[in-house]
């Protein structure tokens, strides 16, 4: 008997936290992996950039090969999340910041693209007037994933071997879990690979106009996320010692990564009743505006970075869930997977350039400018969103 579908949804968002728990490990342990072995900022950057990089190779393999539509998804993320942990754990072997730790993360990367996607597809297909809340709970869970690793690196103190090992141990054993979920009632599967799905994210105005808004959410969610600690430490670090500062970095990475999360959840509610772009919106607003007096106040007291750090974090991921949605709203549910990677696809293709720059404008030009520049992609991002709001509005479906 299969199990049912709140059985089903809770094991399914265990096991995407797990499993993305991986994303953020070399960021979380950056400045411990850094102090040890002296690595060059060029290379930080690429332990980084290279989840990212592995990640747009993995998805467009999925995408194109139609794997998330033709095969029993669950299969694909167990298997996915196992050899993504694997592929982790080599950091705890292979030299700091060398070739091998770089190509485990784009390795770790690919592998991921079975895990999130996927996860989405399985969501999707266990309803359509609830979606806007099931995935929102998926994305939640990718979220509180993405700040495990700061957690366990604040936990951990300066011994990041037991972090990265204590969350690639978490990723598989949520591989394993993920097997004994449901599949939905409007799931359903592709016996080949369709072109038309390559064709229809660019003909549908519905998909195009969530593209583009994904887009510009991607341009901010990943550099801020992925150097989050960093540069909260730089910035308390201008009143505290460095080791508190870097310590209260860790922890505030991981409290504002964990709100976001808990607010994906609440955005999916209130996107299946006032509508996902409006969420969307509403999102990216506030996420530009807090980035704006991040930026403003950077260096300042800390308890006024702190606060608004969260608040950041808190805005800053809600409307992900939505995108995607909003794309499974329009797409014909055999191709909902590949058009989902496909779309995870080209954002995370954008996050390699911010993500890798990032540090490197920081270091040229400092962190306000930096901070400030992330806010013109949720700028972005809601002028692409108005138009679906007003068809939305109006309701139309072309």
């Amino acid at each position: 008997m299969s199990p049912s579908k709140p059985v089903s949804i809770a094991l399914l968002v265990v096991a995407e936290m797990a499993g993305m728990s991986l994303w953020f490990t070399s960021a979380a342990v950056l400045p411990d992996m850094a102090r040890e072995g002296a690595i060059v900022p060029v290379r930080q950057a690429l332990l980084s950039t290279g989840v990212q990089a592995g990640f747009v190779i993995g998805a467009l393999a999925v995408s194109i090969s139609g794997v998330a539509d033709r095969f029993d998804p669950r299969k694909v993320f167990a298997l996915s999340a196992i050899a993504a942990a694997l592929a982790n754990a080599v950091l705890l072997v292979a030299p700091l910041g060398g070739d091998v730790a770089i190509a485990a993360r784009v390795a770790t990367g690919a592998l991921l693209a079975g895990v999130y996607p996927v996860g989405m597809k399985i969501a999707v297909g266990w309803g359509t007037r609830d979606r806007g809340f099931l995935v929102g709970l998926l994305i939640g869970a990718l979220t509180l994933g993405n700040g495990v690793p700061y957690l366990a690196a604040f936990l951990g103190g300066a011994d990041w071997r037991l972090a990265v090992a204590t969350v690639s141990l978490l990723a598989a054993a949520g591989g394993l879990l993920v097997l004994a979920s449901g599949l939905g009632p409007i799931h359903a599967s592709s016996v080949r690979f369709e072109p038309g799905a390559i064709r229809l994210a660019w003909s549908d105005r519905r998909i195009r106009d969530a593209y583009l808004g994904y887009f510009g959410h991607m341009w901010e969610l990943f550099a801020m996320w992925a150097w989050l600690g960093t540069a909260t430490a730089a910035s308390y670090g201008a009143t505290l010692e460095r080791a508190s500062a870097v310590s209260l970095a860790k922890l505030t990475a991981f409290i504002a990564i964990a709100l976001g999360g808990l607010a994906c959840i609440a955005a999916g509610v209130v996107a299946d009743r006032i509508g996902k772009a409006e969420v969307t919106i509403i999102a990216m607003a506030t996420s530009g505006l807090a980035a704006l007096l991040t930026a403003a106040t950077f260096g300042g007291p800390v308890a006024l970075t702190f606060v608004l750090v969260l608040v950041w974090g808190i805005a800053v991921i809600p409307d992900s869930g939505q995108f995607s949605a909003l794309v499974a709203d329009a797409a014909p549910p055999h191709l909902a997977g590949s058009l989902l990677t496909l779309q995870t696809a080209i954002g995370f293709a954008l996050t390699i350039a911010t993500v890798q720059l990032t540090p490197l404008l920081a270091g040229a030009v400092g962190w306000p400018p930096v901070l400030a520049l992330m806010a013109l992609g949720p700028a972005a991002g809601i002028l692409a969103m108005l138009p679906l709001r007003r068809r939305a509005q109006a309701g139309t479906t072309t």
